[in-house]
């Protein structure tokens, strides 16, 4: 595991400590930026969210590919659920959505 890969997964085993959060490098091409603006998502809210304390969803493998989840506010304060995949040492955004009723629950539980 090089640096890069261990700060990924402390993002996610240590709750995204500012820390670590600061150094995240995003994966973004076309295709990605394509799907989060399908959900009226930009990447910089995508980045916003997970730089700034989410709270972790889940995890699961799909594929044969680390997907992780995790819910969160934006700058401007909409609740994204946002799910990422660590590929080559960066954090590459699979998708992103407004808050499902559960998730905002899940949100305001563990946020208090």
């Amino acid at each position: 595991m090089n640096d890069r890969s261990s700060a990924l997964l402390n993002v996610y085993t240590s709750r995204y400590t500012s820390d670590v959060a600061q150094d995240i490098e995003f994966e973004w091409d076309e295709e990605n930026r394509k799907h989060l603006a399908a959900h009226k998502v930009t990447p910089a809210e995508f980045e916003y969210v997970l730089t700034n304390n989410p709270v972790d969803l889940g995890y699961e493998l799909v594929d044969d590919e680390d997907r992780y989840r995790a819910v969160g506010l934006t700058g401007t304060g909409r609740l994204l659920t946002v799910v990422w995949t660590p590929r080559n040492g960066s954090v590459r955004a699979v998708t992103a959505f407004p808050a499902t009723v559960s998730d905002k629950k899940a949100f305001l539980e563990i946020s208090r």
